[in-house]
C-alpha cells in the first residue's frame, strides 16, 4: 500500500473503527490484519460498508485498511461505514452533498439500555402474581 492515505473514525454502539483509504489502490480491504471477507463473513457485510465509495461511483478505486475494536459484527461494520465516509470527506470535501443525501455522515447514536433495579431488563418486569 501506498504512503499517502486519508483516515476516518467511526463509532457504532460499543464499536470503534480506524479507517485508512489509499488511493489508487485494486479494492483490496484489510480489517484487524484479515482479508475483509473472512472478518465479515456474512453476506452482504461488504457491500454495506463500502455504501460510501460507491454512492459517490469509486468502489474499486481503493485499498482500504481498518482497526476495529469493541462491540459486535454490525456495530463494527456500520462504524467502518461511518470512517470510509469520514475518510472520503478528506480526499474531496465535495463528496459532503451526496454522503449526505444518502445518511451516510450521520452517526447513529442507538446503544443499549442500561439495566433498571428489580426488572429483568431495561424495561422488562418481573411477571405479576396475584397469590
Amino acid at each position: 500500500m501506498s504512503a499517502q492515505y486519508y483516515e476516518g473514525i467511526g463509532r457504532r454502539k460499543a464499536a470503534s473503527a480506524r479507517v485508512r483509504l489509499f488511493p489508487g489502490g485494486t479494492g483490496n480491504i484489510i480489517i484487524n490484519d484479515k482479508d475483509g471477507k473472512e472478518y465479515l463473513p456474512r453476506e452482504g457485510d461488504i457491500e454495506i460498508l463500502l455504501e460510501p465509495l460507491t454512492t459517490i461511483g469509486q468502489e474499486g478505486n481503493f485499498d482500504i485498511s481498518v482497526h476495529v475494536q469493541g462491540g459486535g459484527i454490525s456495530g463494527q461494520r456500520d462504524a467502518i461505514r461511518l470512517g470510509v465516509a469520514r475518510a472520503l470527506l478528506l480526499l474531496d470535501p465535495d463528496f459532503r452533498p451526496a454522503l449526505r443525501a444518502e445518511k451516510l455522515l450521520t452517526r447513529d447514536p442507538r446503544v443499549k439500555e442500561r439495566k433498571k433495579p428489580g426488572l429483568k431488563r431495561a424495561r422488562k418486569a418481573p411477571t405479576y402474581t396475584k397469590r
